[in-house]
């Protein structure tokens, strides 16, 4: 059981002491120490339906011991690695995450610029620099530990849950110098005896994204899950769940850009109807009250709200949900899609953690080559790999 030391105390996690000792740390702003190894490592206290929970500062995992549940495995194993220090940098006194973005939240003038649906370039300046929207989308399911699961949590992950961890993930990140979490919106849960309070906590978050009298207008962030793209009079409207009276208007060249970034999430989505796809989107809303998108990404995620990004990936998840052993998903960030990373880990196996990769079909030499290299640079993890040219998923490790 982990230990954990807050100020001058020392309380096991299951303690019946240990929530009054947190919510005591909350108020004061103090960070709890997790005691797995020596130096302790700080952690952070996070608000969730009135209990307190502690967990991970971002970029952290590899500093708690592997037998810890807040371990988590090489960050240079997925498209996190070539961020760190560069689009994401790390506040050594606070643990706060400072993030470098490549897209704009401001507009100029009465249209949207053209939405750019995020894909990734190949220049050294968006792998490493700055982040893509999707890749913002990535940290966040990431620094929310959305990414992790057991089949000890079937059934207690809802978009309830999924709301709360990436709002708490975003009040440790800062973006242009404030906090992302007074610029992002996740809807809450939807409730239709509670519609109109709804509508008034959600006018009051939105108010930073009103249109001004003049000059450039402040866009905000939405993350949220997508329910339908319904047709309107003149472009698409975007609705999603948990808004069901607050479509956002997206213009036909951006829809059209759309479909041709994210045909295979798209595809994916429509295959499956146990499936999610989340969407990113900076947005504003017009002196007619109108919201309407400016940039978009999307991510395609499992019923459990794990992204994957092939029917293989699925296939693999899908097996992994029933185990009570932790999986994480790695995630691609900026990496374009020709680029090997970490499909899925197995942090817990013994003896030795375990990296699983999935190569496809058409991978060539240089992913090959690039493959093997991140092999051999962690030999304390064990490689799995899927060869889905060869056949069918190997055994399980």
């Amino acid at each position: 059981m982990r230990q954990f030391r807050i100020g001058e105390r020392t309380c096991d996690e299951g303690a019946p002491e240990l929530q009054s000792a947190l919510e005591q740390a909350f108020e004061r702003k103090q960070r709890p120490l997790c005691l797995c190894r020596e130096p302790p490592t700080t952690m952070y206290i996070a608000r969730n339906d009135g209990q307190f929970l502690v967990k991970r500062m971002p970029l952290t995992g590899r500093d708690h011991d592997p037998s810890c549940p807040s371990y988590e495995p090489p960050y240079e194993l997925s498209g996190l690695g070539p961020l760190i220090g560069n689009a994401i940098q790390i506040d050594d006194a606070t643990g706060t995450a400072i993030l470098k973005l490549d897209f704009s939240l401001t507009k100029r003038g009465s249209r949207s610029a053209p939405a750019s649906p995020s894909e990734t370039s190949d220049t050294v300046r968006n792998e490493t620099k700055k982040l893509s929207l999707r890749a913002v989308l990535h940290y966040l399911w990431d620094a929310a530990e959305l990414t992790e699961w057991t089949s000890l949590w079937a059934g207690k992950r809802g978009w309830g849950k999924v709301r709360a961890s990436v709002m708490n993930a975003a009040r440790e990140m800062t973006v242009r110098g404030g906090p992302l979490s007074d610029i992002l919106f996740v809807p809450e849960v939807f409730h239709a005896d509670d519609k109109a309070a709804i509508a008034v906590r959600r006018s009051r978050a939105l108010s930073g994204a009103q249109a001004p009298g003049n000059g450039p207008q402040k866009l905000m962030l939405l993350v949220g899950e997508v329910k339908e793209f319904p047709e309107a009079r003149s472009g698409r409207k975007v609705v999603i769940k948990h808004l069901p009276d607050f479509p956002l208007m997206l213009e036909e060249a951006a829809w059209r850009r759309l479909n041709k970034r994210y045909d295979a999430e798209l595809e994916l989505w429509d295959a499956n109807e146990e499936t999610h796809v989340v969407a990113i989107a900076t947005f504003g809303i017009s002196n007619a009250g109108v919201p309407a998108i400016n940039e978009i990404a999307l991510m395609v995620v499992t019923e459990n709200w794990i992204p994957f990004e092939s029917a293989h990936e699925l296939q693999l998840l899908s097996r992994l949900a029933g185990m009570r052993r932790k999986s994480v998903k790695g995630l691609r960030f900026n990496l374009s899609r020709d680029q090997p990373v970490v499909c899925v880990t197995l942090p817990e196996r013994r003896p030795s953690p375990v990296a699983m990769y999935i190569v496809p079909a058409g991978a060539d030499e240089d992913y090959d080559r690039i493959l093997a290299e991140m092999i051999d640079a962690r030999p304390e993890m064990t490689p799995w790999v899927w060869r889905t040219a060869d056949g069918g998923m190997p055994l399980m490790p």
